[in-house]
């Protein structure tokens, strides 16, 4: 995620730069894949990227509280999700893309002809504070040779009801045998995964032994101050101002223009942090949780139990005084959020009631998503247009990439049994 400030009176040029980056004119927002500025498609282990311009509108809100509104410049952000280090990613995309980025980026404040764009771009690269990965370990290359071997068999596998599961087996047996003749034919790859780095490995196996014992050594701290904790956070809870007026109707118009040209969305949400340290303390403990469960709870398709989110990140700006939230997923806007209402509420109490004026909240995690209405009007004020958003795999769900996963796996076992070979076909 590189984010940087625009320089004074660039906004309007750098708008009809990004204009041009996406197919037009019937998809606004959506980035053409071989775009001259920034050729998304020809980057193999990019799964999503986009580029969005987060202003300070919301700022006003602290208003609420009896502040003046801080005055925040208006920055791009460019953000992606990659197989791999992202700095590997950065240091690809400054070599094969380098012209079209020292355009974009010529518009922020600090760039110029002679800056060297790969360590200009390290130096505005903003940590995360917690990260979500739907399938860790399925990458861009994976996604597409199996969508091509789905496709492959789709129209190889019979058109006929079967239920005889021998039959099954004997079908599996030949369309293992044919898939295995293009494969040395050269007329389909399948790669074997590249094996896991072993400093990868590490880190994560330090990450998991590591936050749980730091808990452990603050744990008497926390419990000593465990009185003053509930106190102050039901005191906030009664007092703090909710802000969910009804979205301003061509604000709307605005996002709803840049959804549903796909299987899958965007969605991009900027907002203050509740003032005060308590606030500030909670929210960044509770995005370290949140980053620990991703990183080694929901690893395998789901975040608690919502399962069409591909990937998704929380990252503060401004000295923990924003924060900005990114995710891509499936299905429509309104699915989505009532996807969340319905099954992890209290998950979005966690971390967005520490939002200014989200709506009230009880002991932290009852109430707030839970009043649907003014729950959808905050997440739509708070949303912020995508300009460019580019998606590598159009057309395909998380259900499709799960399914074709399956169908690989079912070739690759050594035998099957009757029963998982109808299964296996079902797949088809």
């Amino acid at each position: 995620m590189v984010i940087a400030e625009l320089a004074d009176g660039h906004e309007p040029g750098l708008r009809l730069l990004l204009n041009a980056m996406n197919k037009k004119p019937s998809v606004p927002g959506l980035a053409d894949p071989g775009n001259p500025i920034l050729p998304f498609g020809r980057f193999e282990r990019l799964h999503f990227a986009r580029l969005v311009l987060l202003d300070d509108a919301l700022q006003a809100d602290l208003q609420a509280y009896g502040l003046p509104r801080p005055k925040r410049p208006t920055c791009l952000a460019f953000m992606g999700d990659c197989d791999g280090p992202g700095h590997s990613q950065l240091a690809e995309l400054a070599e094969h893309a380098g012209d079209g980025l020292r355009r974009i980026f010529a518009h922020c404040q600090g760039f110029s002809a002679g800056t060297d764009l790969l360590a200009w771009m390290l130096a505005h690269e903003r940590p995360l504070a917690a990260r979500y990965v739907n399938w860790v370990g399925r990458s861009v290359l994976q996604i597409r040779q199996e969508q091509a071997l789905q496709q492959l068999l789709a129209t190889h596998a019979p058109r006929i009801n079967i239920t005889s599961g021998t039959e099954a087996v004997r079908i599996w047996q030949a369309l293992s045998d044919f898939v295995q003749l293009e494969v040395t034919g050269g007329r389909l790859t399948l790669t074997p995964p590249e094996p896991t780095p072993a400093g990868w490995q590490w880190r994560q196996c330090l990450h998991l032994l590591g936050v749980p014992l730091l808990g452990l050594l603050l744990l008497p701290f926390l419990l000593v101050l465990s009185p003053f904790i509930v106190y102050q956070l039901r005191r906030l809870e009664e007092a703090d101002p909710e802000i969910c007026p009804r979205p301003d109707p061509e604000a709307l118009q605005t996002l709803q223009e840049l959804e549903d040209f796909d299987v899958s969305n965007q969605y991009t949400a900027l907002g203050p942090v509740k003032p005060g340290l308590f606030r500030r303390w909670l929210v960044s403990l509770l995005l370290v949780a949140i980053d620990y469960a991703c990183r080694h709870v929901f690893t395998r398709g789901h975040l608690a139990r919502v399962q069409t989110i591909h990937f998704a990140r929380w990252a503060f700006l401004d000295d923990k005084t924003r924060v900005v939230f990114t995710s891509n997923y499936d299905g429509s806007h309104q699915s989505y959020m009532d996807d969340f209402i319905n099954k992890v509420a209290w998950g979005l109490n966690l971390v967005f009631s520490n939002g200014v004026g989200w709506p009230r909240t009880r002991w932290l995690i009852f109430g707030g998503a839970r009043h649907e209405q003014p729950f959808k009007y905050y997440q739509r004020r708070h949303q912020s247009p995508t300009q460019v958003w580019y998606k590598a795999y159009p057309g395909l769900t998380l259900a499709d990439l799960q399914r074709n996963q399956r169908i690989r796996e079912g070739l690759e076992r050594s035998r099957m049994n009757e029963a998982q070979a109808l299964a296996w076909l079902a797949l088809l």
